[in-house]
């Protein structure tokens, strides 16, 4: 057996062992296309959790990249400037949103939303929120996530969080009371297995939420920018929130997040409540309307409901033929498909053959392929996931 590579063994002995990496290290990637440092191609059908929306190498992308890079890369909050302001305009003028705040990540995008819900609803400090949930890492975040392995070792958990069964509006409305300041939940459940909500479920918080004055926040990290087939996925269930928090695919690859309120939602935040160094970063405002002006050049999303439903088509065929496949579920591009036994080994038999997929709730393969994928591409990394299926049963 060869040896690790330079890039493996740096970053193994030098970097801490909390990521359960894949021996793989890349080195360029265009299209849906990703090399390895050995010249090996890779299909990409996770975008780097689902952040590479337009795929690698996007040229109209790298080059807003390069030229805001070159002009202004960081003045800090105190100060004004264009990118910034352009983003926030695009970002109100397509959505629901009044006010836009920007960060550097989902996490703290979703800290933000948490801060801000408190301070729209003075004296109520509970935010509900549902088992299986992923709200991000920092404690905040990861008392709101509804996975208690999660939590291990990190405990005690900040004060103020409660957790019902998603799906379940008796139990969201038994958990509401006169403290609760806000309810958050994901349009559709992503780390927690790609779980869609029943049938009128998000348009049941909303009316719940407006009944008991709490504030409704969608958690759009994963969900956002395309990926269901809406630049929002609020808009495909047609339900608006009062608070979405936004990252992932917003920059194309580069740290961005952003959260999005209604002005009665937003008015607590004033000068010396929140702040973000990093936040409304020139380079990333232009890589995210960078982004935005693909979406509208690019067909992006009319490509996301087509290929998405082509997938899902394919998926529905593979599961038919197989016993061992329970479900396909999910929107757009944004798809899970549950084994009757763990999928990790199913990835890893993929990755060796040039296809990258990714594993979550232990037993659901995940799809989060570029938004830009092709249907023949869908068929020729369904090819490799059929035979992965069929070698690795025991």
């Amino acid at each position: 057996m060869a040896g690790k590579s330079s890039i493996i063994e740096a970053t193994d002995r030098c970097t801490t062992g909390n990521y359960a990496r894949f021996p793989v290290a890349f080195v360029r990637g265009e299209g849906t296309r990703l090399l390895d440092e050995n010249g090996k191609s890779y299909l990409d059908l996770f975008s780097g959790l689902a952040v590479s929306c337009l795929g690698h190498g996007h040229k109209g992308l790298a080059a807003a990249i390069a030229e805001q890079a070159s002009t202004l890369m960081h003045t800090s909050n105190l100060y004004y400037h264009e990118p910034g302001a352009r983003l926030a305009q695009r970002l109100v003028d397509a959505t629901f949103a009044d006010r836009v705040f920007f960060c550097n990540s989902g996490t703290e995008a979703n800290e933000a939303a948490i801060k801000m819900a408190r301070r729209a609803v003075p004296d109520r400090y509970k935010i509900v929120s549902v088992e299986g949930s992923f709200h991000g890492r920092t404690l905040g975040a990861l008392a709101a996530t509804g996975q208690p392995d999660l939590q291990e070792g990190f405990g005690p958990m900040p004060g103020g969080f409660v957790h019902v069964a998603f799906g379940d509006i008796a139990a969201i409305r038994d958990a509401i009371d006169s403290e609760t300041a806000a309810v958050i939940v994901e349009p559709i459940i992503g780390e927690g297995g790609i779980r869609v909500p029943p049938d009128g479920y998000l348009s049941a918080l909303r009316t719940t939420c407006d009944d008991a004055g709490a504030v409704l926040i969608f958690d759009e990290v994963q969900t956002g920018i395309g990926r269901t087939g809406t630049l929002y996925a609020y808009e495909g269930f047609g339900v608006t929130p009062d608070i979405l928090t936004s990252a992932k695919a917003l920059g194309g690859g580069l740290p961005i997040g952003a959260v999005l309120a209604t002005e009665k939602a937003a008015a607590g935040f004033v000068p010396g409540t929140h702040g973000s160094t990093f936040g409304a970063n020139p380079v990333a405002c232009a890589a995210a309307l960078a982004v935005l002006d693909a979406f509208d050049a690019e067909a992006v999303l009319e490509n996301v409901v087509q290929v998405g439903a082509h997938l899902e088509a394919r998926l529905d065929e593979l599961a038919a033929s197989r016993d061992d496949i329970v479900e396909v579920r999910g929107r757009g591009l944004m798809l899970g498909m549950e084994l009757t036994r763990p999928a990790r080994p199913v990835v890893e038999a993929a990755l060796a053959a040039g296809v990258i997929l990714n594993a979550t709730a232990g037993t659901v393969v995940r799809f989060l392929p570029p938004l830009t994928i092709t249907a023949a591409e869908i068929d020729e990394g369904i090819g490799v996931l059929a035979k992965a299926l069929e070698d690795t049963v025991e």
